[in-house]
């Protein structure tokens, strides 16, 4: 039976037992200390949010590794579409600065702000590192700000495969977005589809349902790389039922509560590599 989002109130209560990492602060980036600012200089009041999901294959150790040329041809297309939030997997840390400024080049103000979260090396307990020494994980880069103290951050999930070194995180952050918008980023485990269902079950029954038990909790939007297909069984059972998803024809996906529709979504063909295009999707706030 797929999740429903009528009773994940009841599941903050499982988020404090089990102790989500995220609690602790352990996302980094200018985000987490930025105010909200005021939104007359956000323009608009956000009818509909565009999300760009990028898998970058940067780490220096995969295959599809371009020698850093996949980060300019993000920065190519975040300007070339002016995205409002960029949800990036398999980065290095260093990286989010030069789609920070390409975002802050291609929206209205001039500004963004970003946050990432390291993956977690199994061997040593620190953060899993790319070739070059900087640290291997997830970000997202958003037009508007992050709203001061109120996001969850970012964590490890507990829920991993033994034989692999590198375990996977989950990123989640308040923006402000007029109104306040969760924004969340993962990339879960590619060697057993029983441990990515089981990583996603958790991102939705405990990290975003601890978010929507919050007062006045913000609806959530998710981007990612989640490696479960669109009618593999193990997608199906962890999103909840009403919300609003769309998808790459294979692995990566965007998924929102159901305060969103789909209102358009499309793949974008990199001019590099990565084994994934990117996967523009605009979001439009349901209004009925």
């Amino acid at each position: 039976m797929r999740a429903s989002y009528r009773w994940l109130r009841v599941a903050i209560a499982c988020c404090l037992a089990v102790g989500i990492v995220g609690c602790t602060g352990t996302a980094t980036g200018v985000s987490a200390a930025d105010p909200a600012p005021d939104p007359s200089t956000t323009g608009a009041p956000a009818t509909e949010v565009r999300v760009l999901q990028l898998n970058l294959c940067n780490s220096g150790i995969a295959a599809c590794y371009s020698a850093g040329r996949s980060i300019d041809e993000a920065a190519r297309v975040i300007n070339a579409e002016a995205p409002d939030l960029v949800t990036l997997n398999e980065i290095c840390e260093d990286d989010l600065g030069a789609l920070e400024r390409a975002l802050g080049r291609a929206v209205p103000g001039g500004t963004a702000v970003s946050a990432f979260q390291a993956a977690r090396d199994r061997d040593t307990g620190d953060g899993y590192r790319c070739a070059n020494g900087q640290r291997f994980g997830i970000g997202i880069v958003s037009r508007w700000r992050a709203v001061a103290g109120s996001g969850p951050g970012g964590g490890i999930y507990p829920v991993q495969d033994a034989e692999d070194p590198e375990e996977r995180a989950w990123l989640c952050v308040d923006v402000a977005a007029t109104p306040v918008v969760s924004a969340c980023t993962t990339h879960l485990a590619y060697t057993k589809r029983e441990v990515a269902a089981g990583q996603c079950r958790y991102l939705f029954d405990t990290v975003i349902a601890g978010m929507r038990a919050r007062d006045g909790a913000p609806p959530v939007v998710v981007g990612g790389d989640l490696n479960l297909a669109g009618d593999d069984p193990g997608l199906r059972s962890c999103v909840p039922d009403g919300s609003a998803l769309a998808d790459d024809g294979a692995v990566q996906h965007v998924v929102a509560t159901p305060e969103f529709v789909v209102a358009a979504a499309r793949t974008i063909e990199l001019r590099v590599d990565t084994e994934h295009p990117g996967l523009l999707v605009t979001l439009a706030r349901r209004t009925s």
